[in-house]
């Protein structure tokens, strides 16, 4: 690891001032993703900007919205009596991540940001163009049982590898972020980017911005959701496929929807078109089939992630049902 300059601002404006200030620093708060980067060689800051000071940990409901800090804590948010009563489903996505030691130090922001746990890009030695653009792509050919099967380019096949966002992809959130030209608001479907030619560039934040809250909006959505994840082992594993499904139902007959999926995609992976399909429909184990395979449209695998254009399907039935009430 590198030496590295350390600044703790306690104002918003200096935290961004200081990392636009020098090219080669980086934003760090729990950083139980960023640490991991610098000692494995993948990025070598020259300044760390600590905003753990900043008042960016609270966690509130005001006009009919659920607004979460970016320095809130996974375990503190995951075990908040307004996000348990409004917001479930984030609840139950957040408590399948990582692990007990990891939640208590990584923030809200901290997890959306997070970058791929693809294994050629954790290994300087092989080419990755997300780490070296330009430099190949070693997952095309090599062991890719973890990789996409949506949205991915012959440049990248990573997967995004956080469970909080493939919920809060589900539950049409908005990102506040700041940055050197102001404030603006992000729809949260829109921050991550699929890979395209530019792999390296994981959202559509710009240098310098730094986010500063989550809303969700209230929805009829606080009884009826489950977060299914299906992993290699029971804890600290990432998903293999994730599903994040959210009904609303009146007289056995769906009268919303929402789901997004994980561990497919480049980025949380939301199945709009899945949900329009699913109103009006009856609650059914029928019902829910036909709509995997709406939500399969376009799925294609590699060598050894085949398995994923089953496991998908079946765990979006079941997420769906356990979800309706009918598992």
């Amino acid at each position: 690891m590198n030496q590295f300059q350390y600044v703790q601002p306690t104002k918003q404006k200096a935290a961004i001032e200081a990392l636009v200030k020098n090219a080669n620093a980086q934003f760090i708060a729990g950083g139980t993703n960023l640490l991991d980067l610098m000692k494995h060689g993948i990025v070598a800051p020259e300044k760390l900007v600590d905003i753990n000071k900043l008042p960016l940990k609270k966690i509130s409901h005001e006009n009919s919205s659920l607004r979460i800090g970016a320095l809130a804590l996974n375990s503190e948010v995951a075990d908040n009596k307004l996000v348990l009563a409004k917001q479930p489903l984030l609840a139950q996505a957040l408590n399948a991540g990582a692990s007990g030691q990891l939640r208590n130090m990584a923030t809200m922001g901290g997890n959306i940001l997070q970058r791929t746990r693809c294994p050629y890009f954790y290994d300087i030695a092989l080419p990755c163009n997300k780490r070296e653009p330009g430099s190949g792509c070693s997952a095309l050919a090599g062991f890719n049982r973890m990789h996409a099967i949506f949205g991915y380019s012959d440049k990248c096949i990573a997967v995004h590898p956080s469970d909080m966002s493939v919920a809060l992809a589900a539950l049409d959130v908005t990102v506040v972020v700041a940055g050197p030209q102001g404030e603006r608001q992000i729809l949260f479907t829109d921050l991550h980017r699929l890979p395209g030619d530019q792999p390296e560039k994981d959202t559509t934040l710009t240098r310098g911005e730094l986010i500063l809250d989550i809303i969700i909006p209230d929805t009829p959505f606080a009884q009826q959701v489950h977060y299914l994840k299906v992993r290699d082992r029971a804890s600290y594993a990432f998903a293999l496929v994730s599903v994040a499904a959210a009904l609303a139902t009146q007289n056995n007959i769906i009268t919303a929807a929402r789901l997004a999926m994980g561990g497919v995609a480049h980025k949380p992976w939301r199945l709009s078109e899945t949900e329009k399909s699913l109103v009006g429909k009856p609650v059914s184990e029928k019902t829910f089939q036909e709509a995997a395979e709406i939500a399969m449209r376009g799925a294609q695998a590699f060598t050894h992630n085949a398995y994923k254009l089953k496991l998908a399907p079946n765990i979006l039935v079941e997420a769906l049902k356990t979800a309706a009430g009918i598992a």
